[in-house]
């Protein structure tokens, strides 16, 4: 970018821009603002908490993404009467500024380009995630614990509230599997790219010889459920089993059975939730995550009909490893679908995964190869 002329990448932001405020449909996201204050201004407004909760959520997205739009036009328009004020007093300082903010302002144009992409039906919704150790023994529970404090890190960076359903800790270190939802409009969008195996390979801390694993640990991404959403569950068609949770090591974290699993007979779909005190509330959360698995399994199945019919690119199998992270005898973080690479694997691991994101959302709306 530093080879190219401010005026030209100003241009090329402005076009950029033009079609993202194209997409987005300013006028009408005015519109729906209007009246989601005049339902929000309601008096009785939470005599319907669920009602309420949808209300003030949309509402609060839509002042967002109202708010970064126009922040963003704002400041590209900025930009050119500030270019135009260098070149008329040939002011080196202010050309210099221009050129600063054009960095971060090509970055932050391209995140919100990234979002125009996420038009899939259910890319809205926020996300459920599910981290669970695969190959690799001990190495593999450790490298699950990893990838989901990487999630979490990554959340708290971009200010996405995390609920942990369930955690199933591992016997010697790490976890066997995790269960977390992303409360942000557009989580399964941005995190859709990240289902599938993710693999580490490094010098085991767990072995006395220091030799080098491979370990894998597999990462599911669903849409959480909806009210409009239909998906029945039958209560015949469920296995209720109840429980004492219990954390690291054996230790228990409850004193009563409040602890749920649901096996969903027909297509033998397990869920457990151990995060509340209460049973009634640990069995909501677990309905929930179920409802969200098999909403996404039902997608699937429509997608796989899609694509047959059609012959297009099918997603990553399960069963492979589509990202790469070495620790050992270099360091690297390499995604094979979207040939994104860094050789700054601690960052990566401390929460700096936007580029992988982002390139994974770009991967994903390429026009099939045929």
């Amino acid at each position: 970018m530093a080879a190219v002329e401010p005026a030209e990448e100003l241009k090329r932001l402005d076009a950029t821009m033009r079609s993202v405020e194209e997409f987005v449909d300013l006028a009408a996201k005015r519109g729906e603002l209007e009246k989601l204050r005049e339902q929000a201004s309601v008096p009785d407004l939470w005599n319907d908490p669920d009602a309420a909760r949808e209300v003030t959520s949309r509402l609060s997205a839509v002042e967002s993404e109202i708010g970064r739009v126009e922040g963003l036009r704002q400041r590209l328009d900025d930009l050119v009467v500030l270019l135009e004020l260098a070149g008329s007093e040939d002011d080196a300082d202010a050309r210099a500024e221009v050129e600063r903010e054009l960095l971060t302002l090509d970055k932050a144009v391209g995140e919100l380009e990234v979002r125009t992409l996420m038009s899939g039906e259910y890319d809205a919704r926020e996300a459920l995630v599910v981290v669970s150790a695969g190959a690799g023994g001990v190495d593999a529970s450790d490298w699950a614990r990893m990838l989901l404090e990487m999630y979490q890190r990554w959340a708290s960076r971009h200010g996405y509230p995390v609920d942990v359903y369930d955690l199933g800790w591992a016997e010697e270190a790490g976890i066997k599997s995790a269960t977390f939802a992303v409360k942000a409009p557009y989580a399964y969008g941005t995190l859709r790219g990240e289902h599938g195996v993710h693999r580490l390979v490094r010098i085991s801390p767990f072995d006395n010889q220091s030799r080098r694993q491979t370990s894998f640990a597999g990462v599911e991404v669903t849409p959480v459920v909806e009210a409009t959403d239909e998906v029945e569950i039958d209560e015949k068609d469920l296995r209720v089993d109840i429980f004492r949770s219990s954390g690291p090591g054996g230790q228990g974290v409850n004193t009563t059975d409040s602890a749920i699993r649901l096996t969903h007979l027909p297509t033998g779909i397990v869920v457990t939730c151990q995060n509340e005190r209460s049973q009634l509330q640990n069995k909501a959360s677990a309905m929930a995550v179920l409802q969200a698995k098999l909403l996404e399994r039902r997608r699937q199945e429509d997608e796989a009909k899609m694509n047959e019919i059609r012959g297009g690119r099918q997603d990553v199998n399960f069963g492979s490893a589509f990202r790469h992270y070495v620790l050992h005898p270099y360091q690297l973080v390499k995604d094979d679908r979207t040939h994104v690479e860094t050789g700054n694997i601690q960052a990566v691991l401390d929460g700096e995964i936007d580029q992988f994101i982002e390139a994974g959302v770009r991967w994903r709306n390429a026009p099939a190869e045929v």
